[in-house]
């Protein structure tokens, strides 16, 4: 990874002193070569869209990385750490990385995914990270599928971009993590610099696309208490949900990466991932918003992951992973354990400056 710096176009944002400690984290890691031909990941899962339920194919590209990780980034966030060296990643290069993706399909799953969802761990849209031939690429080689995902920061998010999915025939919609609708917590606890009118923004560039929008809101970010994250996601799905064009929302429970604010705390008592009693709790209160409302909990189960007691963390994951795709609250109900009562105890008693209350 090429040394982070905050001499780009963030700087002055006022989040210089956030930035800083970022860049001092992140420099611990060293250096460390990444195949600019391999992608950072790829999976067969199934997503529910407002066309109904997809088998999926998720590609993650290995790009230059965030511009905004690279000047510090998100407190949580520590997948800049594995983007190429030099910041760029040749059109050739990210398209032999696509080349791997549909190797992967065609071993792996009997027919060709419906649904195609591209992350960079930064900007998709950013033509830094991803330039646009290759966007115009891409749109041309999946035209055959019947929906797509693209992943970008608000800033990136033109309708001419997403013409060149649309314009092949391609149900088009962009995951922009938006983490949070409500300011402070963006700015204070994440460290992202938009705000929510910036959102709204790119949600009305997009429908002028004929695209969608799916937003991406962080449970439990740090410096906040249970019953904070909590009211905060619930605050923040029905704000999603309410504004034209986001017909998705991905409720996504923060989860302990290297080199990252959040590691930092984690390590020396300050940070517990929210418990799943929490995640199931926002889903089934917001099931009535005129939204698709998911999670998917990464590490569940783990200490560096959203957990419970460790006895019904699994069942819980199920339940949620259930929910997904029949959008039926009920099967929370279904689902119990004595740790209810440790969770019920911290929502009620966890504050600021006594968190985490437990492990």
């Amino acid at each position: 990874m090429s040394e982070p710096s905050a001499e780009v176009y963030e700087r002055g944002r006022g989040m210089d002193a956030h930035n800083q400690v970022m860049r001092e984290l992140r420099d611990e890691k060293g250096s460390k070569d990444y195949d600019p031909r391999e992608p950072t990941r790829v999976w067969l899962d199934e997503d529910n869209t407002p066309d109904g339920v997809y088998d999926s194919l998720t590609i993650i590209l290995n790009t230059g990385g965030c511009r905004w990780a690279r000047a510090g980034g998100c407190t949580m966030c520590g997948y800049v750490a594995e983007s190429v060296e030099g910041g760029t990643v040749a059109h050739e290069d990210l398209m032999a990385q696509v080349d791997e993706c549909l190797a992967h399909e065609r071993e792996e799953a009997d027919e060709e995914a419906g649904l195609i969802k591209i992350y960079t761990s930064g900007s998709f849209l950013d033509e830094r990270e991803v330039p646009a031939e290759t966007r115009q690429a891409i749109a041309e080689t999946f035209a055959d599928r019947d929906r797509i995902v693209v992943e970008s920061l608000p800033d990136f998010v033109e309708r001419e971009k997403l013409a060149d999915f649309t314009e092949v025939g391609l149900e088009t919609d962009v995951a922009v993590g938006l983490e949070t609708a409500t300011d402070r917590v963006r700015h204070d606890c994440v460290n992202k610099y938009f705000d929510f009118s910036d959102f709204e923004a790119a949600c009305a560039e997009a429908r002028e696309a004929d695209a969608g929008v799916k937003a991406y809101l962080l449970m439990k970010p740090p410096f906040l208490s249970e019953s904070e994250a909590i009211e905060d996601m619930q605050s923040s799905i029905r704000r999603c949900a309410d504004v034209a064009g986001c017909h998705t929302v991905s409720m996504n429970p923060t989860n302990v990466q290297r080199y990252t604010m959040v590691d930092q705390l984690h390590f020396r008592g300050g940070y517990r991932p929210p418990w799943l009693w929490s995640v199931a709790e926002v889903l089934e209160s917001t099931a009535d918003v005129d939204a698709i409302v998911v999670s998917d909990p990464v590490g569940h189960g783990s200490d560096r992951g959203p957990h419970n007691c460790g006895e019904c963390d699994d069942l819980v994951q199920e339940a949620i992973k259930d929910f997904d795709l029949r959008q039926d609250p009920s099967v929370f109900s279904e689902v119990a354990c004595e740790c209810e009562a440790t969770h019920e105890a911290v929502v009620e008693r966890e504050a600021a400056y006594n968190l985490p209350l437990a492990e």
